[in-house]
This record gives structure tokens, sequence and C-alpha cells, in this order.
């Protein structure tokens, strides 16, 4: 046992406590209330600090700023307040009256409360804690607990991912509180859909350029260690955005610890898996890190005769020369063979009665197309980097940076609608040449510093995107075929081209963003001004069209800290996205630009690994191309759409033994100006009513050790299938189930060995998913996984 006096303060510790406690870290802890000291202390250290509320109740102190190890910070800290620490083990100091202090301290009949402990903070990109994540970069593009972010955050963390072994991104999306897709056998892409709108998507805080025209960035859950959802306008940050906001795929990193993980999977549709996960340290100074993930996978699907198939892998190196110095280059590259196929499908047969085939509906397994003709594949590469720089207790730098290169092949006959009366479905051909190279580059500057009573965490940024495209398509009418007698031999022929267009998008903007604390209050100031500039090459006229656009856009929130983890906000932010097409003057469309007004309460209770939210919105997108009542062909913008809605969520993971989460949105979209006789419908595909819950069990102690029980229920509400609202999809509900058991209870030499077994949609409903103007799309019925995992 080692005792030193520093002040007034005595620390104890053992050998492996020192170790950690002799560790230089950069501090700057403000002077102030010493209760809220020790949590900036907690979070600068990434340690657990444990004290009785009592003791420091009414105590200051002057702060401490500096590098210094956490032994000579706290000292410092705590000096003169008559209290003293004690680390008690390698990751967590202890707070106490100091001997002296101490004798007089107890009152008799006073209640003894049970002790505070702060927790270190927790990493923006990291997997979480259970079903809960504290931090997250996407709403501010700084490391911000979610109860501080003026917007509504969502988080689905690694953990259950894994819980319900989620095998595409939609899926790893189902509970996600406001989240809405079409739930189909489509993989050719994944969409997400929340407030109304459709999101974009970004990975790492760069978007992937390529959404639209089957140029897909497609991303496997497996290499992600979590998705955040920041929902409404945050072109404030990011430049173009769509309106309801943005979807952020983060990326596995290298980490200090090592470890290895390898799964195989098998269930429904002859599916066979294996995917793998490596990583840890390098050299022995923790100065080299590195993270190899992979997965091989093929399977067939709902639709007879059609195969998906995936080759990926993603190494990641991290060197850190110094404390205050990071680069993480992460690569990834990804092969689908076979990545999907056609599964739209007329009104009639699937939302209508069709009187020609059995039971007036198409069959979920009936494939439309021909297996020999149908082809959709895709390559993905891509190379980036994470850099930081931490140049003293003020500033740090960071640049993050990725190029891909994407490319696609696609041919398909197409089913569009029924020879009336008949049980012929007529089709067309279709078939698609693509390829994209994206580039996307951010600089940030972050200042943390003091003015007075103020504390600002200011951001300055400067990105760049840039993407240039080529799309070949082919398009004209295809074989008709016998739903009730197919033949699926039939001579496809080659159709007239109707698509070679090269694209270039650029987009450049310089933003500034503080975040601005006093006492209790935090003040959110965010402002952008963003140049877009496009080219566009149609090589079948050789006609050539630039546009360009400036937008300022911006974000205000307004924040309150209660002590006992309340934190009611309102906030009001701006969008905007570019309009292709001309006006018949002959000039370019205004980008559409969108607002909302946003209020709501977090409540993080202390002590509790949970989250409840409320929020209401209020949102309007403006400038919507909308048809020209005087010159046909042609569109104004004098269109107009406004979504308002209440969200509720709770998520929590209270012991190793409970995690759960749980949702409810209302929407009541609207289109509120539109010269094609639109105004009073509701957008398609945009359900009114969505609540979700999941919970999650492990048990703990006895024979059952070991044994986890998980189950869900996904209540879908009724939408419009089309913009004219002549038809509707109807509400629905699909009910998911997991079980899973460690074989580290039975015996230790089991350790790490874990079996588990998925059901999505469990008793098998027959459902339509979603519907545009013209086709609908089944919803995926019961699929079932079994998944074995080793890890060490």
């Amino acid at each position: 046992m080692m005792t030193t006096v520093i002040g007034v303060s005595l620390f104890t510790t053992n050998g492996q406590s020192l170790a950690q406690a002799s560790a230089q870290v950069k501090f700057a802890v403000p002077a102030g209330p010493l209760n809220q000291a020790l949590a900036t202390f907690g979070r600068q250290a990434g340690l657990q600090v444990s004290y009785l509320a009592s003791i420091a109740a009414g105590k200051t102190t002057k702060g401490f700023s500096g590098s210094a190890s956490a032994q000579q910070a706290i000292a410092q800290i705590l000096s003169g307040s008559g209290l003293r620490y004690s680390f008690t083990n390698s990751t967590t100091v202890a707070i106490a009256a100091s001997p002296s202090s101490a004798d007089g301290a107890a009152v008799e009949g006073a209640t003894q409360l049970a002790p505070i402990t702060v927790q270190g903070e927790q990493s923006a990109t990291g997997p979480g804690d259970g079903f809960v994540a504290e931090n997250t970069l996407a709403g501010s593009k700084t490391s911000t607990p979610l109860i501080e972010t003026p917007q509504t955050v969502s988080v689905t963390t690694r953990a259950q991912i894994d819980a319900q072994q989620a095998t595409n991104l939609t899926q790893a999306a189902r509970y996600m509180p406001g989240i809405y897709f079409g739930d189909n056998t489509d993989t050719r892409d994944e969409y997400f859909k929340a407030r109304g709108f459709t999101l974009d998507q970004y990975q790492d805080g760069l978007k992937l350029q390529t959404q639209g025209a089957w140029i897909e960035n497609k991303i496997d859950p497996f290499f992600l260690d979590r998705i955040d959802v920041l929902e409404g306008p945050s072109s404030g940050l990011y430049g173009q955005v769509s309106p309801g906001g943005l979807v952020n795929l983060v990326s596995k990193r290298p980490t200090d610890t090592p470890f290895g993980h390898i799964q195989l999977q098998t269930g429904s549709f002859d599916r066979a898996q294996a995917a793998f996960d490596f990583g840890g340290p390098v050299t022995e100074d923790g100065a080299l890190l590195y993270r190899l993930t992979g997965l091989g996978r093929t399977t067939g699907a709902q639709v007879d005769d059609m195969k998906e198939q995936r080759l990926a892998i993603a190494p990641a190196l991290t060197i850190k020369p110094d404390e205050d110095t990071s680069l993480t280059i992460l690569g990834s590259y990804l092969n689908d063979p076979k990545g999907g196929f056609w599964s739209s499908l007329p009104y009639s047969g699937t939302l209508n009665y069709n009187s020609a085939l059995p039971g007036g509906k198409l069959a979920r397994d009936f494939n439309t197309g021909q297996p020999s003709f149908e082809e959709f594949k895709r390559e993905r590469e891509s190379i980036g980097y994470e850099f930081a720089h931490r140049f003293d207790d003020v500033f740090t730098f960071r640049q993050n940076f990725r190029f891909s290169h994407v490319n696609s092949v696609y041919n398909a006959l197409q089913a569009y609608d029924f020879v009336k009366g008949t049980s012929i479905l007529q089709r067309d051909t279709y078939m698609y040449r693509g390829q994209a190279n994206s580039v996307g580059l951010d600089n940030q500057l972050e200042a943390d510093f003091d003015t007075g009573p103020l504390q600002h965490k200011a951001l300055f940024g400067l990105d760049y995107q840039y993407l240039n495209r080529n799309d070949f398509s082919r398009y004209g009418v295809g074989p008709n075929i016998n739903v009730l007698n197919p033949n699926y031999d039939l001579t496809v022929g080659v159709p007239k081209v109707n698509l070679n267009r090269q694209q270039s998008f650029n987009q450049l903007g310089v933003y500034a963003q503080d975040q601005i604390k006093f006492d209790r209050f935090l003040l959110t100031l965010t402002g952008r001004q963003d140049h877009a500039w496009s080219d566009t090459l149609n090589k079948l006229t050789s006609a050539q069209t630039d546009q360009s656009d400036n937008a300022f856009t911006g974000r205000v929130g307004l924040t309150y800290l209660f002590d006992n983890g309340l934190a009611p906000y309102v906030s009001y932010s701006t969008s905007f996205t570019p309009s292709t097409g001309l006006s018949f003057d002959g000039s370019y469309l205004d980008p559409t630009t969108g607002q909302q007004f946003e209020g709501g309460i977090k409540f993080k209770p202390e002590g509790w690994n949970a989250l409840f939210t409320v929020a209401a919105f209020d949102l309007t997108q403006q400038n919507v191309p909308t048809t020209d009542p005087l010159h046909s062909g042609f569109q104004v913008q004098t269109g107009e759409i406004r979504s308002r809605g209440v969200e509720l969520s709770a998520v929590a993971s209270l012991t190793d033994a409970w995690s759960m989460q749980a949702s409810y949105a209302y929407l009541d979209p609207k289109v509120t100006k539109d010269n094609s006789g639109l105004v009073g419908n509701e957008p398609a595909n945009v359900p009114r009513n969505v609540a979700k819950l999941w919970m999650d069990y492990t048990v703990q102690s006895g024979p059952l050790a070991g044994l986890g029980i998980g189950g869900g229920a996904r209540y879908i509400g009724e939408s419009f299938a089309n913009t004219t609202n002549t038809a509707k999809i109807p509400d629905y509900v699909l009910f998911d189930a997991a079980v899973r058991y460690d074989f580290g209870n039975l015996d230790q030499k089991y350790k790490g060995l874990t079996a588990s077994v998925n059901a999505s949609n469990l008793f098998d409903k027959v459902y339509v998913s979603d519907c545009s103007n013209i086709n609908c799309r089944w919803g995926q019925g019961r699929t079932v996984y079994a998944t074995l995992d080793y890890r060490w």
C-alpha cells in the first residue's frame, strides 16, 4: 500500500491502478461547482468517479487545465475541498471525506444517499453500451451526448444488430424510432424514410453520393459498429440533404484490445454465410492497431430461381504516433455477383383482386422475369482515412476523406400490368450499365474554450463533394408471360438505347457551429454557405446542360439540462436540395428548401443506462416541382409539402439481463400547394402511425444461465399507394423472435461460443409493403436464420 499527501488530499492505490492513474491526459476542467468538475474529469480521463452527493454539495473548485496524469489532475481539482480520492481499480476513482472532516460529517438522523457514479465518456463512433448509445457525431459533427443535441437522434447499436441478427441495412433499422420503409424482397437498393421523406445516406460522416439509378453504395451491417439517424433538415452541417434527415453508417474501427470473431450462418432459402472479424494492437506500445473484417454469402430468395451472393472485406489500420495524433485508414471491397431482382408487380393481383388468378392474387414466390436473362451484379471499392490532431487544450483538427468506385450491370424483364381479364402479364425489357467515382472531403477545426461564464465548443469546417457517373440503358417492349402456364424460354430482343448520359456533381461548403453552455442552458448555433454545380452531357443528342446553385442554411437550438437528466429543447433548422430540369423560359429550377420547428424532451435518468424522448415537429418542403399549368411538359416550383407529427421513443439496457426498445410515431403529411389537383392529398407510402417494440432477456443464474430470448412487434399503419390517393395499402403487424445460448455457461472451455436462432415475420404474414403509382411489392415472408458465433 502506498500513501501520498497532496495538499489535503490522500491518495491510495495499488500497482495496477497506479499505472492507469499515471498515464498523461489532456485535461480542460473549468472552475465551478465541484460535482460538474468531477463529471468533466471522468469524461476526459475515461474513468468512473464514485462519491456521495452530500460530500460534494455546495463545494467549488478552481478546476484544472493541462497535460497531467489522472492522479495529478484529481488532486488539483479536489485541492482545498477537504475530500480525498483513491483509485479502487484501473477504471474507477472513489471520492470520500478526509478523516479530519469526516469526524463531524455524519449528522444524527440524516439520510445516507447512494453514491453517484460518473462514467467516462463513451465513444461517439463506438458500438454503444448494450442497446444504448450516449454520444453521437451525427447531430453536431462533435462528440455530443444525445440529450444535448437539439434534434431527434436515434442509434442502433452493435449489440442490437447482433441480437436481431440483421442481414441488411433495412433489417438493422426495423426498430429505429420514426423510421419506415418498404420491407420487401428488393435488395438492389435500400432506402429509409422518416417524417414523410427519404433520408440521405452517409458513411462515417461522408455522403454516399451515388444513390439512384442502380449505382448503389451497398454496405453490409456486419461491417458496422452502429447506425445513427438524424431526423429533420440538417443542411447547416452537411450541405444538400433531404428535409427528412440522414442516416450515418459507422464503420468498425481498430481497437486497443485484441479480439477475434468467427460467424457461421444458415437458414431460409438455402442460406450459407461465413464471416470473420479480427483486430487489436500490432505493436506492444499500441501505436499501431489493425482490424480485418470479411464476409461471404450465398442464398436463395423469396422469388423462385433467384439468388443473392456477396463477397466483402474491409481492412482498417490506425496509426497513433503520440497521444495527440491519430490516423485511421479505412478500406473496403464488395462484390455482389448476384445482387437482387425486379420485384415490382401490378396493382392487380397484389393490392387489388384479379379474378383470372387462383385466389385473386399473385403468389409471392412467382418469378415474373426470365431466370436466364435476369442479372444484377455490383462491385464497390473504397479507400479513405480519418486524421485527427490535438494542438493544445483548445484546438483540435480533423480531416476525413473517402474515394469510392461503383459499377453495376442490370438486366430484367419488368412486369407492369395484366392484359385485362386474363392471366397474361405484360413486361418491358430493361438493360442497364453504369459506373461512378465519388470523392468526399471534410476538414474540421474544433475549439474548446471559455469566455467568462460561457463554455464554447466551436467548430469550423470546409467540405467538398464530387461525383462523376455514367449511365447507359436500353428499354422497350418485352415478351408477355402467362402466370398460369409460364414459359421461361422465350426470346428476349435487345431494345433501343433510351439513355446514354454522363454527369458530374460538385459541392463546396463552409460552415461554423458553436455549442455554448451557460449554467444549465446549451445554445447551439449553426450556419453554412454552399455552392453546388453540375454538368450533364446527353450523349444521344449531344446536348449539354450546366447548373449552379447557392444556398445558406443553418440551425438554432436551445436546451436546458436539469441535474436529474431531463433536457427539454426547441430548435429551428433548414435544408436545401438541388432540383434538375428547366422551366418554360429556359431557366434552371431552384433548389427545394426545407424548414422545421421541433420541440421535445429527452430524459436520461441518473444511474440508468436508458434514454427516453418525446418530440413534436412541423416540417415544410418548398419549391417542389409541379406541373406548369400554362405550358405542357414543363414544371414550375410552386409545390409544397407539409409534415407534422409526434415521435416517442424509449431505449434501455437496465441490467446485463434486460434490454428493450419501444417507439411510436404519428405523422400528418399533406400536399399544401400543387398545380395538378393534389392539394390536400397525402404523399404515397407515408403511414400515419408506426409503432414498434423489442424486448430482450438473458438468464443470469441458475441452470438456464446463458439462455437469451427476444421478441418484437412492428405495426405499420395504412398509407396511400399513389399520389392521387385513389388506393390504400392496408396496415399490418409483424412479429419477430430470437433465442440464443452462451455455451460458456455450460463449461468454461466453451467460453465465447454462442448459438442463436432468429425469425422475422414469425407468422408468415402476407402483406403489401409499398407501392408506386403503377406497381406494388409483396413484403418479405418468414425467414429463419441459425447462427453460430465464436468470440475471443
